[in-house]
C-alpha cells in the first residue's frame, strides 16, 4: 500500500505524480530489529532536497511518523521509499507548487549481500545529480541498454569522459595501494558512501574508463544492499573478494542502526 500523509493514496494523487514526475525521495532499509543505518542522513537528504526542489522546509518528525505507520503489521526487513511531491503541481506553472506532501511505500528487502554486478559503461549524465529526484527515465533507459547486451547494470560515463555513478548506486574503486577512490564527478551524495568514509583510506579523484579498468577492485554502494562488488566493467574483470571490499562490507554490516522512534531534529 502507498500512503499520502499517512492516509491511503487515491488514484488522482498518484496520477499527478505519474504525469508530472516532479519530486524527490529517499529509500530506507529497515532491518529486522526496526532500525535504519544512516537514518539521520536520510532525513537530512529529504530536508536538503525539499529546499532545492520545492523551496520549502520539511518536518522530518512528521516523515518518521508516516514511516512508522506504514510499517505497522509489515514483516521486516523491508525497504521504505519516502517520496516528497506536490499533487497540485501544474505542468505549465510548477513554480506555483508550494505544498509538497509525503508519499510512503514499502517493499520487501532483498538480501543484504547481493551477487557481484557486471556493468556496461553508458554515456549518460543525470539531471541535477546532487538531488535524489523522481526523474528516472534516463537512468532506467541506460540500465535497459546495458541489460540488452547482457550486463546487469549501467555505469555512467559523462561527456567529459569521466566515470560518475550508476542508476541507483555510487561506485568506488580500490587502487593498488588499498586506497578507496571515489570518482570526482557530479553524483548523488549517497548515504552508504558517507557511512563508509571513516573506514580505511579514501580519496576523491577523476576516474576515466581507462583508469577504472586499471584498478585493483571496484564496488558499488546503496542503502538496499550496502556494499556490492563489481565483477566486471565492460570486458575488464575484477576480483570480487578483494580484502578492502570485504572489510568495508563487514564494517557496514556492523554499523548500528537508528530507531525511527527517536525523532531528533532531522
Amino acid at each position: 500500500m502507498v500512503t499520502l500523509d499517512g492516509r491511503p493514496v487515491s488514484a488522482d494523487d498518484l496520477a499527478a505524480l505519474a504525469l508530472t514526475n516532479m519530486g524527490h525521495f529517499t529509500s530506507l532499509r529497515v532491518e529486522g530489529d526496526g532500525s535504519v543505518r544512516g537514518l539521520a542522513l536520510h532525513m537530512e537528504r529529504l530536508v536538503r532536497d525539499c529546499s532545492a526542489v520545492w523551496n520549502t522546509a520539511l518536518d522530518t518528525g512528521r516523515v518518521r511518523a508516516y514511516v512508522r505507520q506504514a510499517l505497522e503489521g509489515r514483516s521486516l526487513p523491508c525497504v521504505v521509499r519516502v517520496t516528497v511531491h506536490d499533487p497540485g503541481v501544474d505542468l505549465g506553472r510548477p513554480v506555483d507548487a508550494r505544498a509538497p506532501r509525503v508519499f510512503v511505500s514499502v517493499r520487501e528487502a532483498g538480501p543484504p549481500a547481493a551477487e557481484p554486478l557486471r556493468v556496461r559503461s553508458v554515456v549518460y549524465e543525470r539531471d541535477l545529480p546532487e538531488v535524489k529526484h523522481t526523474g528516472l527515465f534516463g537512468a532506467l533507459h541506460a540500465r535497459r541498454t546495458a541489460q540488452r547486451v547482457g550486463a546487469d547494470d549501467a555505469l555512467f560515463v559523462g561527456r567529459d569522459r569521466l566515470v560518475s555513478e550508476g542508476p541507483t548506486w555510487n561506485v568506488a574503486f580500490v587502487d593498488h595501494d588499498g586506497t578507496v577512490v571515489w570518482p570526482d564527478a557530479r553524483v548523488l551524495p549517497g548515504v552508504t558512501r558517507a557511512l563508509l568514509r571513516p573506514y580505511g583510506t579514501h580519496r576523491v579523484s577523476p576516474v576515466t574508463p581507462e583508469r577504472a579498468r586499471g584498478m585493483a577492485a571496484a564496488f558499488v554502494t546503496n542503502t538496499a544492499v550496502g556494499v556490492r562488488a563489481l565483477a566486471a566493467i565492460d570486458d575488464t574483470a575484477f576480483p570480487v573478494d578483494h580484502e578492502v571490499v570485504l572489510r568495508l562490507r563487514e564494517a557496514y554490516a556492523a554499523l548500528p542502526g537508528e530507531r525511527l522512534e527517536d525523532d531528533g531534529d532531522g
